[in-house]
């Protein structure tokens, strides 16, 4: 787990003393991501620096590593976590090794099989590769984009790739040399609460997009898909339905097992839900003396730690928890949006800041349970298609009329946007996860585009569920798959982790795992009733009963509170201050900010506390990354005990 920062020359031997010093100095910016060490190496047509947080091979496998005689030189952040398969199977066809890590694993790999290297390697990763001998550059992201990676092209022409896109601002020379806001993308930013893939929020930057390889040869950036996930789905029989739910108990377990591979302590994130729940329990079996880690607020209704300290007591685990205050949440989050690179306006990623750095005061490594819910069907929203079932019999006719009448109703009755969604098809009403305006909701948008919809971000993804023949649920998991997943759930994870040179795994982010909830029919993942059914009845030997079928609660923030109460002149003055009139107009937001406190106050349904998170963390961020007027205080990352 690391912090990684390549320069290349296109076109010739270009690479000087200041070349070198520009990256040696962007390299600060990754410092969060691996305080143990921080190198760098390069030649006439390559820059190579690296920031390490250390956990296998700790005294030996340090980056930019060489191989096979220095032909190659790799930087890479993540983990193989069937490293030491892989480097059996390779020794056997004829690999020599010189240190006893993951990283060779992957450089020796790719110098005997090629790109066929990728489907070999189980983990989360992004690496690069540069060849010498052919003046080539080849690299990856894993499957489901848990580590990223951005990419610009600089003004001498050369190529430059990071895990922080702030290093690479650095190196282009500011906001506006990196070509400024990106219009489209704050506009699906401020529907999704998210910018996605392969966009950011910079013009002339851009992310190697989840599950793809590329390569850099005659001055230009080639990238090709390398993983599709796919949904062999398969009918399951009464009496096959057991059998079943051991595989999914067995394939958890091992996931897990090769998860806790370090030569650090694991610990692991505990909240009160299932998923969480099922990797703390299957991770103490490994290390007996696991830690685990919760956070929540004091407003009643807003926090797990009473459920989740029942969680550790139940299946026996040190537990360690961490209250945070509305003045404490304000505080810090100039600081995380600098973390963030790009805005994602997803609260619960406040509380998982504080408590990643609540966990590494005592362990380096920590599970958590992110993607179960992608992977088998644990979103309630899942269940819509089986609520709308009886709008896909009603003629187009009648449906058209059910839309009309829906813009008539009050915002927030009853029923209201069940009519609206049932009057469109799925590939217009399903976006994701997050759903934060809709298009007509952006009249305070200066800069629409009014021909730019949600739709240009999924057309692509639903084209491809038509031609395998997914039905409405499993075309709603895959959307998730290349937006919600890799957008919010993952930025989030390793942006807040790493901000605390803390490692985040993810144990159902697995390719073995996914094998098999990829074949799972429908009523195995969602019925009216509950979600994840296949996968609770596997969890009901590993996972406490008053977790089993409780319900989802995630990271639960107050924000709809606050902002009517505690944080309501925070936000007011930051829209105040805010110099984003060019996109937005402020006299709207701050209307916006003054009725959902009148609607806090007076009971109304109406919550407007998504949208303006939505406007608040932008109008932080482009105060960070574009007027330069805020500028959050970087700790220091030292710790100086090794663990």
């Amino acid at each position: 787990m690391c912090g990684l920062l390549a320069y290349f020359s296109t076109d010739a031997d270009r690479v000087d003393d200041g070349t070198v010093d520009a990256v040696r100095a962007a390299q600060h910016c990754l410092r969060h991501r691996g305080p143990d060490e921080n190198e760098a190496w390069w030649d006439g047509r390559a820059v190579f620096g690296f920031n390490r947080l250390s956990f296998i091979d700790i005294e030996n496998s340090h980056q930019p590593m060489p191989y096979a005689d220095g032909r190659y030189r790799i930087v890479f952040n993540g983990e193989i976590y069937n490293y030491l398969e892989l480097r059996a199977e390779l020794a056997e066809a004829g690999a020599t090794f010189a240190t006893e890590g993951d990283t060779e694993a992957i450089v020796a790999g790719y110098h005997l099989w090629g790109e066929a290297v990728l489907p070999k390697l189980r983990g989360m990763f992004a690496f690069i590769i540069w060849d010498s001998e052919t003046g080539t550059v080849f690299g990856a992201r894993d499957p489901f984009g848990i580590k990223p990676l951005f990419t610009a092209r600089l003004a001498d022409g050369g190529i430059v790739f990071s895990s922080e896109k702030k290093a690479l601002l650095e190196l282009l020379g500011g906001s506006d040399a990196a070509g400024g806001v990106d219009g489209a993308s704050l506009q699906h930013y401020l529907t999704l609460q998210y910018v996605p893939e392969p966009a950011t929020l910079h013009t002339a930057i851009r992310r190697i997009e989840s599950g793809t390889s590329f390569t850099v040869a005659d001055g230009e950036l080639r990238t090709k898909r390398y993983f599709h996930p796919t949904f062999p789905i398969r009918p399951v029989a009464k009496d096959e339905e057991q059998a079943l739910y051991d595989r999914i108990a067995d394939v958890l377990d091992d996931s897990v097992r090769m998860h806790m591979r370090a030569d650090v302590t694991v610990g692991s994130f505990l909240s009160g839900g299932i998923d969480s729940t099922a990797i703390a329990a299957l991770a103490k079996r490994y290390n007996p003396k696991l830690l685990t880690f919760t956070t929540g607020f004091e407003r009643q209704g807003f926090s797990e730690i009473d459920v989740a300290a029942e969680s550790a007591a139940a299946i026996g685990v040190e537990h360690i928890t961490k209250v945070v205050t509305p003045e404490e949440f304000a505080a810090e989050i100039p600081l995380v949006v600098w973390y963030l690179d790009d805005p994602v306006a997803d609260p619960a990623l406040v509380p998982l800041y504080f408590i990643a750095r609540e966990a590494r005061k005592h362990v380096k490594v920590v599970l958590s349970g992110e993607g179960a819910d992608e992977l088998f069907g644990g979103y309630n929203i899942y269940r819509e298609p089986l609520s709308l079932a009886a709008f896909e019999r009603l003629p187009a006719g009648i449906l058209r009329a059910l839309g009309k009448l829906s813009t008539r109703l009050p915002d927030g009755m009853r029923g209201k946007d069940l009519l609206r969604r049932g009057s469109i098809p799925l590939e217009q009403r399903y976006y994701g996860n997050a759903r934060i305006f809709r298009d007509d909701e952006l009249g305070f948008l200066e800069r629409r585009d009014p021909d730019l919809s949600h739709v240009a971000v999924t057309a692509e993804l639903y084209e491809r569920t038509r031609a395998a023949g997914y039905d409405d649920v499993t075309a709603m998991q895959y959307v998730d798959l290349f937006t919600w997943l890799r957008g919010d759930i993952l930025v989030k994870a390793d942006k807040m982790t790493m901000a605390n040179s803390l490692e985040l795994r993810v144990p159902f982010l697995d390719p073995e795992v996914f094998a098999v909830a990829g074949t799972l029919p429908v009523d195995q993942r969602v019925t009216k009733e509950t979600t994840k059914y296949a996968l609770r009845r596997a969890l009901e030997q590993i996972v406490p009963p008053h977790v089993l079928n409780r319900r989802k609660l995630g990271f639960p923030v107050p924000t709809r509170h606050w902002l009517a109460e505690q944080l309501h002149d925070w936000a007011r003055q930051i829209v105040e201050d805010s110099q984003t009139d060019e996109w937005l107009d402020r006299k709207q937001v701050l209307a916006m900010l003054a009725a959902h406190r009148e609607n806090q106050r007076n009971g109304s349904p109406v919550d407007y506390s998504r949208k303006l998170w939505t406007l608040l963390v932008f109008m932080v961020w482009h105060g960070i990354f574009v007027e330069g007027r805020i500028t959050p205080v970087i700790p220091e990352t030292v710790y100086p005990v090794r663990l």
